[in-house]
């Protein structure tokens, strides 16, 4: 188990740091996986930023996701589209989810720009990974802006879910993968509520660089 968040962004720089990266960036998934990469783009001396997407939850369980969807409105579904029901609530619901995507990324970056993708080695890092459906949706965003390579750095995560994730990706860095899995909390000590404060604070340095 992990300390808590920090804890587990140094074990996860033991796993990257002899690594040979090209001009790397480390992308944080808001909120919590942006303190474990806040650890890694420190002990890196790389470039830190976020990337965000959000789950649309069932209309009969908000909590239990059937799509994602990212910054710029592309929705990734559970499913495929010819298989899936539901099609018009998840667009409504996406293009509500996107606005508050574009607010939150704004915030946390105090109105910076967001980093350059293209030609670098992207190190994509959350705090741990369930199903991996608002991962894959981050995911298929970079790749639409042309990375050199995509590193998935997570603390924990279910083997199922890497392997559901292993072709969008090129590298994959998970120190601990729980036989039985049943919660990303169940791998730390600690593992209380990040702020939208403290994600921006956390960026702020990076921001100014």
């Amino acid at each position: 188990m992990y300390k808590d968040r920090k804890d587990a962004g140094r074990h996860l720089l033991r796993h990257l740091e002899h690594m040979d990266f090209q001009n790397p960036l480390v992308l944080g998934i808001p909120r919590g996986g942006v303190v474990v990469a806040g650890e890694v783009a420190a002990g890196l001396g790389a470039d830190l930023d976020v990337v965000m997407s959000k789950k649309v939850g069932a209309p009969f369980n908000p909590e239990f996701a059937i799509a994602a969807v990212d910054v710029e409105g592309n929705i990734t579904l559970l499913e495929e589209e010819q298989h899936f029901p539901y099609l018009d609530y998840i667009r409504a619901e996406a293009e509500a989810l996107q606005r508050e995507i574009e607010r939150k990324l704004d915030y946390y970056r105090n109105g910076n720009s967001p980093r350059d993708i293209l030609g670098r080695d992207v190190i994509l890092v959350d705090d741990g990974l369930a199903t991996g459906l608002t991962a894959l949706a981050a995911i298929k965003y970079l790749r639409r802006h042309r990375p050199n390579r995509i590193i998935l750095a997570v603390p924990c995560a279910p083997q199922a879910t890497l392997d559901f994730l292993a072709d969008y990706v090129d590298v994959e860095v998970c120190p601990l993968v729980p036989l039985y899995f049943y919660a990303v909390g169940q791998c730390y000590v600690e593992f209380g509520q990040t702020s939208d404060d403290e994600v921006k604070d956390i960026l702020s340095p990076f921001m100014s660089q």
